[in-house]
């Protein structure tokens, strides 16, 4: 009868420095956003400018204290001549936002959808483009006459340029592969428009509105400065002539708050609208 020896081999556990290293992967994204994150810089600004005001290294002559302001601010309001000037504002800004925003979706359409409509249309914008805007005003005062018109065409042009401009690169942008996609289907022009043409352009087309809803404002405020009546621009320039620097620092903020305000719409409505899209804003 042999014997039958069973030997066990002993298996060393291997040294820690022979295990292959797990390479931690490192993080490149901003993050997820912070609420209210767009309000710390412009509270930091108002934070110095209250310190800065209170240690007395800021001439009050010049730029007076945040609660100066403020009190400014409602007396103004109190008497009736702020919502007089706002209102008046915002009418000669939505209306020329309005028709500029009509006009830039439609000419970067007939562009963008057409050879020949890019050949009719793109040079002349970019010819507009070129010009500077402001520099139309005696222009258009001799074309116009001096009134409200000559404003509200001034804002429309203001608006209009970078819808174009961007909505047209968005459609220039769109993979051709989807438009081969679109004939291979048989889809109508209708529905070529609807489902490639729309969703394609639609990132452009925001970036243009933002840009385009800012540039009302800037406009505004040197319109506003011309054969004007009322509007926060013809209240900043009386307020000019007699050295009341703290109802000119009215007028800025309120016209910052229209701008933050209308441009963290735009950009709340994009979200919404482009809720499909993975960015680092989202």
């Amino acid at each position: 009868m042999s014997a039958v020896t069973t030997t066990t081999t002993a298996v060393a556990a291997p040294d820690a420095a022979e295990l292959p290293q797990v390479r931690r992967r490192r993080r490149l994204s901003p993050g997820r956003p912070l609420p209210a994150a767009r309000l710390a810089g412009p509270l930091l600004v108002l934070a110095l400018w209250a310190a800065a005001s209170a240690a007395g290294t800021l001439d009050t002559g010049a730029i007076p204290a945040p609660w100066t302001v403020l009190r400014t601010g409602a007396r103004l309001w109190t008497d009736g001549t702020l919502p007089t000037d706002v209102l008046t504002s915002l009418k000669r800004a939505g209306s020329g936002f309005a028709i500029g925003l009509a006009a830039g979706i439609v000419l970067a359409l007939a562009s963008g959808l057409s050879r020949t409509g890019e050949a009719l249309i793109d040079g002349t914008v970019q010819l507009n483009r070129a010009i500077p805007t402001l520099g139309l005003i005696p222009l258009f005062i001799l074309w116009l006459g001096i009134g409200e018109t000559f404003k509200i065409a001034i804002i429309a042009i203001v608006v209009y340029i970078p819808i174009y401009l961007n909505t047209h690169a968005a459609l220039s942008g769109i993979d051709s592969r989807f438009v081969e996609l679109a004939e291979v289907q048989g889809l109508s022009r209708l529905s070529f428009v609807r489902e490639v043409v729309i969703p394609g352009a639609l990132p452009g087309f925001f970036v243009g509105l933002r840009l385009g809803v800012t540039g009302s404002w800037l406009g505004l405020v040197v319109l506003e400065q011309i054969n004007a009546t009322s509007g926060l621009g013809y209240l900043m320039f009386q307020a000019q002539n007699y050295g009341q620097s703290d109802v000119i620092l009215v007028g800025l903020l309120i016209y910052g708050v229209f701008g933050l305000v209308s441009d963290s719409v735009v950009r709340l409505v994009e979200r919404r609208v482009l809720a499909w899209r993975r960015t680092l804003s989202s």
